[in-house]
């Protein structure tokens, strides 16, 4: 699991690491260099994603993507993915909305906010609002399709993320601020 990723070297020099407290203070273990003593942090990595939503037929639809990819292979999912250095995580969203669905679209606020703690994740999707109903799906997506709520494959759905993300979405009052972001955590 990548939450029990850890740092067996030392990025700085090469030498082994072991688990100690730092010099500087911190109160947990970290992975401490044997010869320069530097402490390498383990933190949680960030997946984004959108919720494209398609407003042209008589109720809202969501675009879903079946994974060509494993984890969770022929799986349904929203587009999202591992943010990258270099890049905000809604312009991450963006990219993987793109790269999965080749979709077109305008971004929204973020929506959800989801730790999932015992993977050394944290989930992050953001609204996004398609101008066409035309995709053009990558590599890792066998197929993209548009799903009114009421014909969302819940049983099919690969990650608990996207299913609490969805839920929220559809039960998401009409009335409701639309700055509000819900944050969860999974454990």
């Amino acid at each position: 699991m990548q939450a029990d990723r850890q740092t067996h070297f030392c990025r700085a020099c090469g030498a082994p690491t072991a688990q100690r407290l730092p010099d500087d203070g911190d109160t947990k273990p970290r992975a401490v260099c044997t010869q320069c003593a530097t402490a390498h942090y383990v933190n949680p990595l960030n997946v984004v994603g959108t919720i494209p939503v398609w407003h042209g037929g008589d109720a809202p639809q969501v675009l879903l993507c079946k994974r060509n990819i494993e984890p969770r292979k022929g799986k349904w999912t929203l587009p999202a993915g591992f943010m990258e250095m270099n890049e905000s995580a809604a312009e991450g969203a963006a990219r993987e909305t793109v790269e999965e669905a080749g979709a077109q679209f305008t971004m929204g606020p973020l929506f959800s906010v989801i730790s999932v703690t015992h993977v050394g994740q944290v989930h992050f999707f953001y609204t996004a609002t398609l101008t066409s109903d035309q995709f053009a799906p990558g590599d890792e997506t066998q197929e993209a399709r548009l799903f009114t709520a009421a014909d969302i494959p819940w049983d099919e759905l690969a990650f608990k993320t996207v299913k609490e993300t969805l839920a929220l979405y559809f039960g998401h009052h009409p009335n409701a601020p639309t700055h509000a972001v819900y944050e969860l955590v999974l454990r």
